[in-house]
């Protein structure tokens, strides 16, 4: 008899590939993208949040154009020597497109970017793995939704039926005629611990929120002038920049290509390769 097809086993996981076509095309729309721009920017992402990206996309919308993607392929769009840099000096960019890092093709110039960036600083509730910036302690007595962070008479009592889900957590509370009392302080974490999983759930529980979400430019490219500017930040990199001329960057040819991030940036606030804003 023939093999019913009822036993033919499916993978739901199966997926497919996205294959050397979508490479092809980052790096085709980064090189259109290089004369239709006065200005290209690296930037980096600090604690990742989808929806405050959007808005980052929002504000810089009908003049700019952001990608994401594979940095090498970027880079390599970008030129990786003067022999292949598509314009002058565009090729001092690459050696920034490290980790998780994009560019951004704008019209706007660098003042008007760099405010922008500067101001625009959400916070939100941290991850596992963030480093505490602060030591939070629950008080002592009933507690409340916000855990003393605001007044008790603008506060609200926290739910009775939360109490067995702090116990599990590890929270020392108990039940007092419907009230979640804590019996002593509990620190629930040190400023410069990393925080693991319970304890974000436990600051989010309490509305504190830690995680500082930034976007960090590592570097700027004129067209005009080819000029490249190289801003120091947090992540090191040197400032000044070559005033239009290759031998004044001293610390672009300094960082070590072999570290380019070779995995594909996905889940980067929702973009794929590319995405126009």
């Amino acid at each position: 008899m023939p093999k019913s097809k009822r036993a033919k086993v499916v993978h739901l996981t199966k997926t497919q590939k996205k294959g050397k076509e979508l490479t092809l095309r980052l790096y085709a729309n980064v090189r259109e993208c290089i004369p239709q721009y006065p200005y290209i920017y690296v930037f980096s992402v600090e604690n990742m949040r989808n929806n405050y990206l959007k808005d980052v996309r929002m504000a810089l919308a009908g003049d700019s154009r952001i990608f994401f993607g594979k940095t090498r392929v970027m880079a390599k769009a970008l030129g990786d020597s003067p022999s292949t840099e598509p314009f002058p000096s565009t090729s001092l960019l690459s050696p920034h497109l490290t980790g998780p890092c994009g560019l951004i093709f704008s019209h706007r110039d660098p003042p008007s970017i760099l405010s922008y960036f500067s101001t625009f600083r959400p916070f939100s509730y941290a991850r596992a793995g963030h480093t505490s910036p602060l030591t939070f302690t629950l008080p002592a007595g009933q507690l409340y939704t916000r855990a003393g962070e605001i007044p008790t008479s603008e506060d609200v009592p926290l739910a009775h039926s939360i109490e067995p889900t702090l116990r599990k957590m590890g929270v020392p509370t108990r039940l007092d005629k419907g009230k979640v009392m804590l019996d002593e302080a509990f620190v629930l974490c040190k400023e410069g611990e990393v925080l693991g999983s319970g304890q974000t759930t436990l600051l989010k529980m309490f509305g504190v929120a830690v995680a500082e979400f930034g976007v960090e430019v590592r570097a700027w490219w004129e067209k005009e002038t080819g000029r490249v500017e190289v801003i120091k930040g947090k992540d090191g990199g040197g400032g000044g920049g070559n005033g239009g001329a290759r031998d004044g960057i001293g610390t672009v040819g300094g960082l070590e290509e072999d570290k380019m991030n070779e995995e594909e940036e996905e889940g980067f606030g929702g973009f794929n390769d590319e995405e126009r804003v």
